[in-house]
């Protein structure tokens, strides 16, 4: 079967006429960059353009008005995934049509998506935008799984400023920072790790806090480090980023 003949197979079994089908097939394909492989068989491309032509069949109907992609980018080369999915917010756009997006790569859904549902356990626990996800998450859930590291958490026994009723605080890396010793808002910590990225040292250190050991994270520019493994350091943990939480569900 040729790419022409999958796009073409949703309106055929739905009727439509032939002049209407060759119209929207072309358009699709325009869209989608595959105009010049519309008469190449489908079985002998490469994997990008076989997932091309899987969401053109999503696309070519003109009675819908949202269309679910499941997961469509996994099986796609990490250098093609940037252009695919900019190619389908042009889509978006240009068709005025809702995409529902599954995905478990929050890079592609924060870069991808206009608002953002983060669903655990089979529940919906947020619904926002990127920087809603990143700077209040609703639930823990949402702080540990968006971001890289995830949202360092706490419990808040010993902590100042803590609202009533929170029993756990968090913070993200880069919220996290160096402070001088004994500074309001700021916990003694034993450094396990420095590690270079590149863009930013990360920092991980370990503290007693609530009766265990925790683990805390901070995100800190190049230059900004003078410490090592086994170093004591202070860490600031309240601030204006500051997320306060009781059975896992933000309170302040």
């Amino acid at each position: 079967m040729t790419v022409a003949d999958n796009l073409a197979f949703p309106l055929r079994n739905r009727g439509v006429a032939p002049e209407r089908i060759k119209a929207r097939v072309e358009h699709v394909a325009e869209l989608l960059e595959l105009s010049g492989q519309l008469g190449q068989r489908a079985a002998g491309l490469a994997a990008d353009a076989k997932q091309k032509i899987s969401l053109g069949r999503g696309l070519v109907r003109e009675d819908v008005s949202a269309v679910l992609f499941d997961e469509p980018l996994t099986v796609i080369d990490p250098a093609l995934k940037w252009q695919l999915r900019r190619k389908l917010k042009q889509i978006h756009r240009e068709l005025k049509l809702t995409l529902i997006y599954v995905t478990h790569d929050q890079v592609e859904a924060l870069t991808f998506a206009e608002q953002v549902v983060v669903m655990t356990r089979g529940r919906a626990v947020q619904v926002g935008s990127a920087s809603d996800l990143f700077e209040r998450p609703a639930h823990t859930f949402v702080g540990h799984f968006i971001g890289s590291p995830g949202m360092n958490f706490l419990p808040v026994a010993g902590l100042p400023d803590a609202p009533a009723g929170a029993d756990t605080l968090g913070v993200r890396p880069e919220y996290t920072r160096l402070a001088a010793p004994g500074e309001p808002g700021a916990l003694q910590a034993t450094v396990s790790a420095v590690q270079d990225i590149g863009t930013y040292w990360l920092l991980t250190a370990r503290l007693q806090s609530g009766g265990a050991e925790q683990v805390l994270r901070a995100r800190l520019a190049p230059g900004a480090l003078a410490t090592r493994s086994g170093d004591a350091v202070w860490l600031s943990v309240v601030g204006p980023h500051t997320c306060w939480y009781r059975n896992q569900e933000l309170v302040a």
